[in-house]
Protein backbone atom coordinates (compact mmCIF):
# COMPACT_ATOMS: atom_id res chain seq x y z
CA UNK A 1 0.00 0.00 0.00
CA UNK A 2 1.06 3.50 -0.83
CA UNK A 3 2.30 6.18 2.15
CA UNK A 4 -1.46 7.69 0.38
CA UNK A 5 -3.63 4.89 0.94
CA UNK A 6 -2.27 4.25 4.43
CA UNK A 7 -2.81 7.34 5.53
CA UNK A 8 -6.16 7.13 4.45
CA UNK A 9 -6.65 4.20 6.21
CA UNK A 10 -5.22 5.62 9.86
CA UNK A 11 -7.98 9.11 8.85
CA UNK A 12 -11.05 6.82 9.15
CA UNK A 13 -10.15 4.70 12.06
CA UNK A 14 -9.27 7.72 14.33
CA UNK A 15 -12.09 10.86 15.11
CA UNK A 16 -12.12 13.87 14.16
CA UNK A 17 -11.23 15.12 18.26
CA UNK A 18 -7.62 13.10 17.78
CA UNK A 19 -4.59 14.59 15.89
CA UNK A 20 -2.28 12.15 13.76
CA UNK A 21 0.95 12.00 13.78
CA UNK A 22 2.80 10.99 11.14
CA UNK A 23 6.41 10.01 12.63
CA UNK A 24 8.80 10.59 9.99
CA UNK A 25 12.14 9.47 11.85
CA UNK A 26 14.83 7.90 9.59
CA UNK A 27 12.47 8.57 6.59
CA UNK A 28 13.82 10.43 4.19
CA UNK A 29 12.04 13.87 3.51
CA UNK A 30 10.45 12.31 -0.26
CA UNK A 31 8.33 10.30 2.18
CA UNK A 32 7.56 13.80 3.92
CA UNK A 33 6.59 15.24 1.05
CA UNK A 34 4.63 12.33 -0.16
CA UNK A 35 2.63 12.71 3.12
CA UNK A 36 2.19 16.47 2.51
CA UNK A 37 0.84 16.19 -0.91
CA UNK A 38 -1.90 13.61 0.52
CA UNK A 39 -3.08 16.19 3.12
CA UNK A 40 -0.80 15.48 6.51
CA UNK A 41 0.27 18.52 8.01
CA UNK A 42 1.29 17.04 11.37
CA UNK A 43 5.12 15.38 11.66
CA UNK A 44 6.78 13.94 14.19
CA UNK A 45 10.64 13.30 14.56
CA UNK A 46 12.71 12.10 17.53
CA UNK A 47 16.15 13.74 16.51
CA UNK A 48 16.77 17.58 17.14
CA UNK A 49 19.46 17.17 14.37
CA UNK A 50 17.03 15.30 12.09
CA UNK A 51 14.27 17.53 12.00
CA UNK A 52 16.45 20.80 11.66
CA UNK A 53 18.38 19.10 8.43
CA UNK A 54 14.76 18.50 6.78
CA UNK A 55 12.97 21.70 8.13
CA UNK A 56 14.31 23.71 5.20
CA UNK A 57 13.57 20.92 2.65
CA UNK A 58 9.99 21.01 3.28
CA UNK A 59 6.96 23.24 2.92
CA UNK A 60 6.86 26.03 5.68
CA UNK A 61 3.06 25.25 7.19
CA UNK A 62 4.17 21.41 8.46
CA UNK A 63 3.47 21.44 12.24
CA UNK A 64 6.84 19.97 13.81
CA UNK A 65 6.34 17.57 16.80
CA UNK A 66 9.44 16.48 18.57
CA UNK A 67 8.46 13.31 19.84
CA UNK A 68 11.84 11.76 21.11
CA UNK A 69 13.42 12.55 24.11
CA UNK A 70 15.13 15.85 24.32
CA UNK A 71 18.61 16.85 25.52
CA UNK A 72 18.99 20.25 26.90
CA UNK A 73 22.00 21.07 24.22
CA UNK A 74 19.69 20.21 21.56
CA UNK A 75 16.64 22.65 22.08
CA UNK A 76 18.27 25.03 20.01
CA UNK A 77 18.63 23.30 16.75
CA UNK A 78 14.59 23.19 16.76
CA UNK A 79 13.63 26.14 18.69
CA UNK A 80 12.93 28.79 15.65
CA UNK A 81 10.17 26.28 14.24
CA UNK A 82 9.18 23.69 16.40
CA UNK A 83 5.85 23.58 17.16
CA UNK A 84 4.92 21.18 20.10
CA UNK A 85 7.61 19.15 22.00
CA UNK A 86 6.02 15.95 23.27
CA UNK A 87 8.10 14.25 26.07
CA UNK A 88 8.85 17.40 28.50
CA UNK A 89 10.14 15.65 31.68
CA UNK A 90 11.75 18.07 34.03
CA UNK A 91 11.86 21.92 34.99
CA UNK A 92 15.90 22.26 33.69
CA UNK A 93 14.64 20.97 30.14
CA UNK A 94 11.21 23.49 30.12
CA UNK A 95 13.73 26.43 31.56
CA UNK A 96 15.87 25.70 28.56
CA UNK A 97 12.81 25.42 25.95
CA UNK A 98 12.14 28.99 27.41
CA UNK A 99 15.12 30.68 26.75
CA UNK A 100 15.45 29.42 23.23
CA UNK A 101 12.02 30.21 22.75
CA UNK A 102 12.16 33.61 24.14
CA UNK A 103 15.55 33.98 21.98
CA UNK A 104 13.48 33.25 18.55
CA UNK A 105 10.48 35.75 19.78
CA UNK A 106 8.18 32.46 19.92
CA UNK A 107 6.14 30.82 22.38
CA UNK A 108 6.43 27.01 22.49
CA UNK A 109 4.04 24.44 22.96
CA UNK A 110 5.33 21.51 25.68
CA UNK A 111 3.35 18.43 26.88
CA UNK A 112 4.54 16.69 30.33
CA UNK A 113 5.91 13.02 29.85
CA UNK A 114 4.34 10.84 32.25
CA UNK A 115 6.02 7.48 33.13
CA UNK A 116 3.06 5.11 32.52
CA UNK A 117 4.61 1.89 31.73
CA UNK A 118 6.98 -1.15 33.43
CA UNK A 119 9.55 -0.70 31.77
CA UNK A 120 12.06 1.04 33.51
CA UNK A 121 13.68 2.48 30.42
CA UNK A 122 10.87 5.07 29.57
CA UNK A 123 11.19 8.48 30.59
CA UNK A 124 8.59 10.47 32.97
CA UNK A 125 7.26 12.32 35.61
CA UNK A 126 4.79 10.82 38.24
CA UNK A 127 1.87 13.01 39.26
CA UNK A 128 3.75 14.25 42.04
CA UNK A 129 6.86 15.65 40.43
CA UNK A 130 4.10 17.39 37.24
CA UNK A 131 3.00 19.02 40.38
CA UNK A 132 6.08 19.91 41.59
CA UNK A 133 7.11 21.62 38.71
CA UNK A 134 4.06 23.42 37.55
CA UNK A 135 3.56 24.88 41.15
CA UNK A 136 7.60 26.58 40.96
CA UNK A 137 8.33 29.90 40.52
CA UNK A 138 10.74 28.98 37.98
CA UNK A 139 7.63 27.62 35.91
CA UNK A 140 5.26 30.83 37.15
CA UNK A 141 7.98 33.26 35.45
CA UNK A 142 8.11 31.57 31.98
CA UNK A 143 6.70 33.15 29.73
CA UNK A 144 7.85 31.65 26.05
CA UNK A 145 6.22 27.88 26.69
CA UNK A 146 3.63 26.94 27.43
CA UNK A 147 2.53 23.49 28.75
CA UNK A 148 -0.69 22.49 26.46
CA UNK A 149 -1.04 18.69 28.28
CA UNK A 150 0.24 15.57 28.84
CA UNK A 151 1.98 12.61 26.74
CA UNK A 152 3.09 9.32 27.68
CA UNK A 153 4.22 5.38 26.00
CA UNK A 154 2.39 2.51 27.36
CA UNK A 155 4.43 -1.17 28.01
CA UNK A 156 5.11 -2.77 24.83
CA UNK A 157 3.22 -5.63 25.61
CA UNK A 158 0.32 -8.08 24.51
CA UNK A 159 -1.60 -7.54 27.50
CA UNK A 160 -4.14 -5.18 25.75
CA UNK A 161 -5.53 -4.74 29.43
CA UNK A 162 -2.39 -3.76 30.76
CA UNK A 163 -2.05 -1.40 28.30
CA UNK A 164 -5.85 0.28 28.99
CA UNK A 165 -4.77 0.96 32.51
CA UNK A 166 -1.88 2.74 31.37
CA UNK A 167 -3.88 4.95 29.57
CA UNK A 168 -6.57 5.42 31.92
CA UNK A 169 -3.61 5.99 34.49
CA UNK A 170 -2.47 8.91 32.37
CA UNK A 171 -5.88 10.22 31.36
CA UNK A 172 -6.86 10.64 35.10
CA UNK A 173 -3.36 12.35 35.57
CA UNK A 174 -4.15 14.98 32.82
CA UNK A 175 -7.49 15.60 34.30
CA UNK A 176 -6.01 16.03 37.70
CA UNK A 177 -3.47 18.68 36.28
CA UNK A 178 -6.40 20.50 33.94
CA UNK A 179 -8.58 20.80 37.59
CA UNK A 180 -5.88 21.94 39.63
CA UNK A 181 -3.52 24.11 37.01
CA UNK A 182 -5.51 24.68 34.28
CA UNK A 183 -8.92 25.14 35.14
CA UNK A 184 -10.18 27.59 32.96
CA UNK A 185 -7.24 27.31 29.93
CA UNK A 186 -8.91 26.18 26.83
CA UNK A 187 -5.02 25.47 25.69
CA UNK A 188 -4.77 22.71 28.17
CA UNK A 189 -6.28 20.11 26.39
CA UNK A 190 -3.51 17.28 24.50
CA UNK A 191 -3.74 14.06 25.67
CA UNK A 192 -0.75 12.13 23.38
CA UNK A 193 -0.93 8.39 23.63
CA UNK A 194 -1.26 5.97 21.37
CA UNK A 195 1.20 4.27 18.48
CA UNK A 196 0.76 1.91 15.32
CA UNK A 197 0.04 -1.28 18.17
CA UNK A 198 -1.88 0.19 20.48
CA UNK A 199 -3.92 3.87 19.15
CA UNK A 200 -7.20 2.28 19.43
CA UNK A 201 -7.15 1.55 22.93
CA UNK A 202 -5.72 4.83 23.32
CA UNK A 203 -8.67 6.72 21.68
CA UNK A 204 -10.65 5.14 24.03
CA UNK A 205 -9.14 6.05 27.03
CA UNK A 206 -9.25 9.82 25.59
CA UNK A 207 -6.43 10.40 23.19
CA UNK A 208 -6.07 13.90 21.17
CA UNK A 209 -2.95 12.52 19.26
CA UNK A 210 -1.84 9.40 17.91
CA UNK A 211 1.69 8.86 16.88
CA UNK A 212 2.01 6.49 13.50
CA UNK A 213 5.33 5.68 11.80
CA UNK A 214 5.71 2.29 10.28
CA UNK A 215 2.46 2.12 9.92
CA UNK A 216 2.58 5.01 7.07
CA UNK A 217 6.00 4.56 6.14
CA UNK A 218 6.53 1.06 6.30
CA UNK A 219 9.80 -0.66 8.68
CA UNK A 220 12.36 2.02 9.93
CA UNK A 221 15.78 2.32 7.89
CA UNK A 222 18.69 2.34 10.39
Amino acid sequence: MSIQQNLKHYRQLIPPKAKLVAVTKTKPVEYIQEAYNAGQRIFGENKAQDMATKFPLLPRDIEWHFIGHLQTNKVKAIASFVKLIHAVDSLKLLAEINKQAAENQRVIDCLLQFHIAEEETKFGLNIAEAREILSSEQYKKMENIRVTGVMGMATLTDDTNQVAREFDQLSTCFRQLKSEFFPSMDSFRELSMGMSDDFQIAIKAGSTMIRIGTGIFGERNY
